[in-house]
């Protein structure tokens, strides 16, 4: 764990406004895939209608749930929103519940590639994205898609082990269940980190973190709640940091 990032963390959160622009003068077009509540939806929209994060906005919010919460959070607040249903052989279906990612491409990740570059897309945040998607996906667009996820992950997203603030070793939780996992280790402190999507589950390279402390008596919904909190703030920041980082390379310019 690089502590120099988490500090350099808590300096930019002290910023009041970010400005994102493309040299052409639009803005950074958000795609957001999403499965179930949206909350983390809702902390984008909320800090684009407040002005914390300006030269922003979500050109379009795709979900494989058609009742999921956050279709409607986006339609309240007219942000452009589709139902895509997501099938999966069922060797897919082996290869998530497994964390592995499939080879190719299938059908639904070639309706969602034309989705994404017809509604001209900058960048893909997942954000409760409950399906995993392909290398093949992921090259297409290249340090373009990004994740939250509930656990501390190293700066490189790989290894096995993460270095707490205190110095303490934790394992890295990946996986769908990572703050239960959490808990059956009995650790101290989790979090949630924001990195970049790669072809191997939950081991991109992280952009921003934040600790958590399990306090006594935590279940799994007390926790994640508290995680959720943090997650709110932290895909805010990931995307200002986006913009900033990729200014060159991608054609955006933060200001």
């Amino acid at each position: 764990m690089s502590k120099r990032r988490d500090e350099s963390f808590e300096q930019d959160m002290h910023s009041e406004k970010s400005a994102l622009h493309r040299p052409d003068g639009k803005t950074l077009r958000l795609g957001v895939l999403i499965s179930g509540s949206g909350s983390n939806l809702q902390a984008l929209i909320d800090a684009i209608e407040d002005g914390t994060l300006t030269g922003v906005e979500i050109a379009l919010v795709v979900s494989n749930n058609g009742q999921a919460q956050g279709v409607q959070r986006a339609l309240r607040h007219k942000v452009p929103v589709i139902y895509l249903p997501w099938t999966r052989s069922v060797g897919a279906a082996r290869r998530a519940h497994q964390c592995i990612a499939p080879k190719k491409m299938p059908e639904s990740e070639e309706r969602l590639t034309k989705l994404l570059q017809l509604f001209e897309v900058d960048l893909i945040v997942l954000a409760g994205w409950m399906r995993i998607l392909s290398g093949t996906f992921l090259e297409q667009f290249p340090q373009r898609v990004i994740n939250l996820h509930p656990a501390l992950l190293p700066d490189d997203g790989m290894g096995s082990t993460y270095t707490t603030q205190d110095g303490t070793a934790i394992p890295v939780f990946r996986g769908l269940h990572a703050v239960r996992q959490a808990l059956d280790a009995g650790v101290k402190v989790t979090g949630s980190s924001v990195h970049y999507v790669t072809a191997e589950v939950d081991a991109g390279p992280v952009i921003c973190r934040e600790e958590v402390v399990v306090e006594e008596g935590d279940t799994e919904e007390s926790l994640h709640e508290r995680i959720k909190r943090v997650e709110h703030r932290l895909v805010v920041e990931a995307v200002r940091r986006w913009g900033r980082d990729h200014s060159a390379a991608s054609g955006v310019q933060a200001i």
